[in-house]
């Protein structure tokens, strides 16, 4: 948490201190919104289910859009969350590393953001000892921020911008035979700067659905967030998921489709793979113990 604070800090006090040479005309919009950027500008951020998670978690993917208007992108993907000595706090870096464009004015090349949360479990049923904790859902807090990292703002492709949002996630698992249903729903705030002395300030919302078997997994998620400008600033967003369980690799087809205010198709395909560092490190400890 102190670490994002800061680096949030770093990144913005700056900006927020410029002194415009024009005073901006607050009663209309900037334009500086999804539905005019590249996709990866700042895209609705993926959904927690209420869990953070339990093991070390490196993610690598390709991604591929086409937009409504003809446009074409590709990039690589990367993400790590680190369970902060606990299974119930996590650190998570995401970011598309680097990405490739074909659109109406040109082509060209260029990194994205970087994008840092604090995922903390705030609700488990797990820590109650009564006959019907079953019942109770898990719920988590996700603090997280967007660096001004990316580049080709003048194609419009990412803000030249930092970011920040929160979200409360809360979900519920339904056990079946050979089977597991869970459903998941989160809100929160998001923001960005858009100029010299405003910034937009967004309701995120989502609702997820998910299959999972010991050998895959199936899920669905709906989820947007809504700007106070009303031009362009609300997308929302409807993905499809399809992922393999084996022996801590997990790979992974997944769809999205933007519904209002992100005009593109998305394809990723990647690879997740999953690492227990707290049982490996606790093993450890147990040894030197015993040893001494």
């Amino acid at each position: 948490m102190s670490v994002l604070c800061i680096l949030y800090s770093v990144l913005c006090v700056p900006l927020f201190a410029l002194t415009p040479t024009e005073k901006p005309d607050l009663s209309q919009p900037t334009g500086i919104a999804p539905a005019f950027f590249g996709p990866n500008a700042f895209p609705v951020p993926d959904m927690l289910d209420g869990l953070t998670q339990r093991e070390l978690h490196l993610e690598l993917a390709g991604d591929g859009y086409w937009g409504h208007d003809g446009s074409r992108t590709a990039d690589i993907f990367a993400r790590v969350h680190v369970p902060l000595f606990t299974r119930w706090a996590n650190l998570s870096i995401w970011m598309p590393v680097f990405g490739w464009y074909d659109q109406y004015d040109g082509k060209g090349q260029g990194a994205g953001d970087v994008y840092l949360s604090t995922d903390v479990q705030v609700l488990h049923n797990e820590w109650f000892k009564t006959p019907n904790a079953k019942y109770i859902p898990q719920m988590t807090l996700r603090l997280g921020m967007k660096t001004a990292s990316g580049e080709q703002f003048h194609r419009r492709r990412h803000y030249d911008c930092p970011g920040y949002f929160f979200d409360l996630s809360i979900g519920q698992s339904i056990p079946l035979k050979h089977l597991t249903l869970r459903f998941a729903g989160s809100a929160g705030f998001l923001c960005w700067q858009t100029d010299n002395g405003r910034q937009n300030d967004a309701f995120m919302y989502g609702l997820q659905a998910k299959l999972r078997h010991e050998y895959f997994s199936v899920q669905a998620t709906w989820g947007g967030y809504v700007g106070w400008e009303h031009y362009g600033d609300a997308p929302m967003t409807i993905k499809a998921r399809v992922a393999a369980h084996v022996k801590g690799f997990e790979p992974y087809v997944q769809y999205q489709y933007g519904i209002h205010d992100y005009p593109f198709h998305q394809l990723r395909i990647g690879l997740v793979y999953h690492i227990d560092i707290l049982g490996r490190f606790a093993k450890r400890a147990k040894t030197a113990k015993a040893e001494s």
